[in-house]
């Protein structure tokens, strides 16, 4: 059953015919508006205190973080990680910023671009913005990066900017629709720390449903 349909039953079942113009003018400025809602107080902080709230939460979330202090320092950090771990490949988004980097590094490991397939050990991908109030990452699917690459993989390494660290959910939001001006990605993920689940026998089980590590290359604000 298509959207249209569903929508078109639920109409039927309030008794309510198809919008006039108006109450679609209505509804589009509603939308459009935006309002902010109550935003918690532990996330209207200056931006160095965002970022620190961020690491916090992250690292009580199960995620491991790395410090970067340029970009260029990547490849090497990823390698060390790789290495430490006996992983011989790693999937990577092919975003620009990622292949303009010097892989040599990796040596022997694999660096390949594609989709994410079962029994893949590592990716690594960039995200839209670090979430400080929970320590969570805000990522979206597009050509250069697939949402399969957050998921299927045992272990998820990400990219993520002081810069890109925001207080609220509010605002990753506001971020998203200022540079997706004529339409939001198909995929929207908020990601806090590795998969886990504790529901059979209440017992923790990590990368229950994704990835049982999480590791988040922060890049200093300065670069």
């Amino acid at each position: 059953m298509s959207k249209a349909e569903i929508f078109n039953k639920i109409r039927r079942g309030l008794h309510r015919g198809e919008p006039t113009a108006e109450q679609r003018a209505v509804a589009l400025a509603r939308i459009q508006a935006h309002k902010p809602v109550l935003i918690p107080a532990r996330a209207q902080l200056d931006h160095a205190a965002q970022v620190e709230l961020f690491r916090t939460m992250a690292t009580q979330a199960a995620a491991k973080i790395i410090e970067l202090n340029h970009l260029s320092e990547l490849p090497q950090k990823v390698t060390e990680w790789l290495q430490h771990q006996q992983f011989k490949q790693l999937v990577s988004a092919s975003d620009n910023w990622i292949n303009d980097l010097d892989w040599s590094p990796l040596g022997d490991i694999q660096r390949v671009q594609r989709v994410a397939q079962s029994g893949d050990r590592a990716s690594l991908t960039g995200c839209m913005a670090g979430i400080a109030e929970t320590g969570t990452l805000m990522l979206h699917s597009g050509n250069s990066s697939p949402t399969t690459l957050n998921f299927l993989p045992d272990c998820h390494l990400v990219v993520l900017r002081e810069s890109q660290v925001v207080g609220s959910y509010e605002d990753a939001w506001q971020l998203l629709r200022k540079t997706h001006p004529d339409g939001m990605p198909r995929t929207v993920n908020m990601i806090t720390g590795p998969s886990r689940s504790a529901d059979i026998g209440q017992k923790l089980q990590m990368g229950a449903h994704g990835p049982c590590e999480l590791v988040i290359f922060l890049l200093k604000e300065s670069h």
